[in-house]
C-alpha cells in the first residue's frame, strides 16, 4: 500500500469519527427542537459562543465514549508494531492482517505505537477524571462552603483558614508530595479518599432530610435505599485488596480503580475543593441577606433547608459557569501530571503523558506531540467557550 497524502488523512479521520459526528447532530437537533423547555441549556442554544463551546466539548466526550467502545480506534493504543517507530502520518502498516486496519493514520510514536488511537483513547481518561473529580470537589465545597456563609463566626474562621492554608500551598508541589510513590505507600491518598468520598453520602443526605423532613413515612424509606447505594458505590470506591483501606470483600467491590489514578482523582479533588468552598461561601453571605430567605426564616424552615433548598438554587448560575471553567482547569492539572510523569502509568494514553513522550522528538518529527496538544487545547477552549455561553445566558434569567 501506498502512504496516504493529507487529503486522504483528513478524510479518514473524518470517516473513522463517524459516530462522534452522528451523535453530534443528534444531540444538537433534538436540544434545538426543545429548547424553550430546557431551562438553562435550552438558552444555551440562543449564545452563538455556547454552542461552539458545547460542540466542541461534546465532540470529545462522544469521542471518548466512542473510542471506549472500539468503534473509533484503528489500533491497540499500547501495541508496538515493528517497523512503525516514528513513522510519518498516514505511513502503511507492513503486513497488515485481514481486518486490521491498514495506516496509521497519524504516524507512530517513538515505541512504534498508532499516535491517533492514543490521542483518541486519551479522551475518554480525560472525560472520566476531569468532570467526576471536578463534581466531587464541588461536593466537598458546596458542605462545607454553605454552612461557613450562612453561620458565620467561628465555624466560618476555622473553615476559611483551612481552605487559606490548602491554597497557600504551591499546587504542583502539593501534587508531587501526593503521587510520590513513599507517600503513596503511607496511605496518606486511600485515607484523603475514604474522608473527601464521603461528601457526597453526607450531601445528599441532608439535601432529601431537609427536603422530606415534614414527610417521615416517604424520607426514611428513600433515604435508607439512595444512601444504601451510594454507601456500597463509596466503599467499592475506596476500598481496594492489599491497600492501607480494604474494607470490604474483594467479590463485593464494584470498581478496581488503578491506584495511580485513585491518587490523581484524590489530588485534584483536593486541590480544588477549597477554591469551590471560597466561592460557595461567598454566595451564601451574599443571598442570605435576601428577603426570600428571610421569608423561609419566618415560616419556621430549617436551616440545612434554607442552605440548600433557597440559597444553592439561587447560586446555580455562577456556580454551573465555575464548574466549566473548572473542568478546564482539573484537564489542564492532568495534562500537567502527565507531563510530569506522575500518577497514572507510564504507558497510559492520556494527553500529558503522550505529549511528554513526543516533546523529546520535537526537533526531528512533530506528529508524536501535535495531535495530542491541539487536543488538549480544543478542549479547554470548548469548556472556556461554554463558561462564557452560560454566564450570558445566567445573567439574562
Amino acid at each position: 500500500m501506498d502512504p496516504l497524502s493529507w487529503g486522504e488523512i483528513l478524510t479518514r479521520i473524518f470517516l473513522q469519527l463517524t459516530p462522534t459526528w452522528i451523535a453530534l447532530v443528534l444531540l444538537f437537533v433534538v436540544s434545538v427542537m426543545f429548547k424553550r423547555k430546557l431551562g438553562l441549556y435550552g438558552k444555551l442554544f440562543d449564545s452563538t459562543v455556547g454552542m461552539i463551546g458545547f460542540a466542541l466539548v461534546m465532540f470529545w466526550v462522544f469521542t471518548g465514549i466512542f473510542g471506549a467502545l472500539d468503534l473509533i480506534v484503528t489500533h491497540d493504543p499500547l501495541a508496538q508494531v515493528s517497523g512503525m517507530k516514528n513513522k510519518v502520518p498516514g505511513t502503511p502498516l507492513a503486513g497488515a492482517e485481514e481486518g486490521e486496519y491498514g495506516w496509521y493514520l497519524l504516524g507512530g510514536d517513538n515505541l512504534a505505537r498508532d499516535v491517533f488511537s492514543r490521542v483518541i483513547t486519551g479522551a475518554w481518561i480525560v472525560v472520566q477524571i476531569a468532570p467526576i473529580a471536578t463534581a466531587f470537589a464541588f461536593m466537598v465545597g458546596i458542605t462545607l462552603g454553605l454552612p461557613a456563609g450562612y453561620y458565620g463566626g467561628k465555624l466560618d474562621t476555622f473553615l476559611s483558614f483551612l481552605a487559606n492554608l490548602i491554597l497557600a500551598f504551591p499546587v504542583i508541589l502539593l501534587f508531587y508530595l501526593l503521587v510520590t510513590p513513599e507517600i503513596v505507600e503511607t496511605g496518606i491518598p486511600a485515607y484523603m479518599a475514604t474522608f473527601l468520598f464521603v461528601f457526597p453520602l453526607i450531601f445528599v443526605g441532608i439535601l432529601l432530610n431537609s427536603r422530606y423532613y415534614t414527610q417521615p413515612n416517604f424520607r426514611t424509606p428513600l433515604l435508607i435505599g439512595v444512601l444504601g447505594v451510594m454507601g456500597w458505590l463509596y466503599l467499592s470506591l475506596i476500598s481496594e485488596v492489599g491497600s492501607k483501606v480494604h474494607v470490604i470483600p474483594g467479590f463485593m467491590d464494584l470498581f478496581d480503580i488503578p491506584g495511580g489514578i485513585l491518587v490523581v482523582f484524590v489530588s485534584v479533588v483536593f486541590v480544588n475543593s477549597p477554591t469551590v468552598f471560597r466561592i460557595v461561601r461567598g454566595l451564601a453571605l451574599d443571598i442570605k441577606t435576601r428577603d426570600y430567605v428571610a421569608a423561609a426564616q419566618t415560616r419556621g424552615e430549617g436551616p440545612w433547608y434554607i442552605m440548600l433548598w433557597e440559597i444553592l438554587p439561587n447560586a446555580r448560575g455562577p456556580l454551573i459557569v465555575d464548574f466549566c471553567l473548572r473542568i478546564g482547569y482539573t484537564t489542564i492539572l492532568l495534562g500537567t501530571l502527565g507531563f510530569f510523569g506522575l500518577g497514572l502509568p507510564p504507558e497510559s494514553p492520556d494527553w500529558g503523558s503522550t505529549i511528554n513522550e513526543g516533546r523529546k522528538f520535537l526537533s526531528i518529527y512533530l506528529h508524536p506531540a501535535l495531535p495530542p496538544a491541539l487536543a488538549l487545547l480544543s478542549l479547554v477552549l470548548g469548556l472556556n467557550l461554554l463558561a462564557d455561553g452560560l454566564r450570558e445566558e445566567s445573567l439574562r434569567d
